[in-house]
């Protein structure tokens, strides 16, 4: 446990979890974060986020197997050759999370909506847009592969930190609505 230092004052952020204790709860309170133009926001808790990712992941791999179904039909119609074949069905695990990601440029796909989470931009809490497809297709089929390198990076160096920044985060959008309603900046 981190214990404040009594001869310092609260920082902004301090003093806005401080404040939205009572708003919010404690527990959201001490999610509260802030996007890179200053404003405040509430963050989507880790499992809410998992839950959502998975939610996420699911949809895209029932609408692979549906894809794939709908080739070896188109096989059996055509009979295509295998090097054909293999690469229309490869193609439908990039191809399905990117036209996934296109459907919802708000930040709110299927695993938002169900577990109340939105993606926004770190840098201002925009919608993510355009860049959603992108988006998708990270978190559909790069998310197993960087879960596997974080564990295996995890139990090799004894760290859990992971390099670089993130463009994306996962927020709490009522929570978020409640501290601004509140007049908590």
């Amino acid at each position: 446990m981190t214990v404040r230092a009594t001869d310092r004052p609260l920082t902004r952020l301090e003093a806005a979890q401080a404040q939205a204790g009572h708003v919010l709860g404690a527990r959201r309170a001490k999610r509260i974060a802030v996007f890179g133009n200053g404003a405040l926001y509430v963050k989507a808790d880790t499992m809410t986020q998992v839950m959502s990712w998975l939610i996420d992941f699911v949809v895209c791999l029932f609408a692979v197997a549906v894809g794939v179904v709908a080739l070896s039909v188109v096989d059996r119609a055509v009979t295509l050759s295998g090097g054909a074949l293999a690469g229309a069905a490869l193609s439908w695990f990039v191809l399905v999370p990117v036209l996934y990601g296109l459907c919802y440029g708000n930040g709110r796909a299927l695993g938002g909506v169900l577990t109340g989470t939105q993606l926004v931009c770190v840098k201002d809490g925009s919608r993510i847009g355009v860049k959603a497809c992108w988006a998708m297709l990270v978190r559909t089929l790069f998310m197993p592969v960087l879960f596997v390198v974080l564990m295996v990076s995890a139990f090799s160096t004894g760290s859990s930190g992971t390099p670089g920044s993130l463009v994306r985060t996962g927020i709490d959008p009522d929570a978020t609505r409640r501290l601004n309603a509140a007049g908590i900046r």
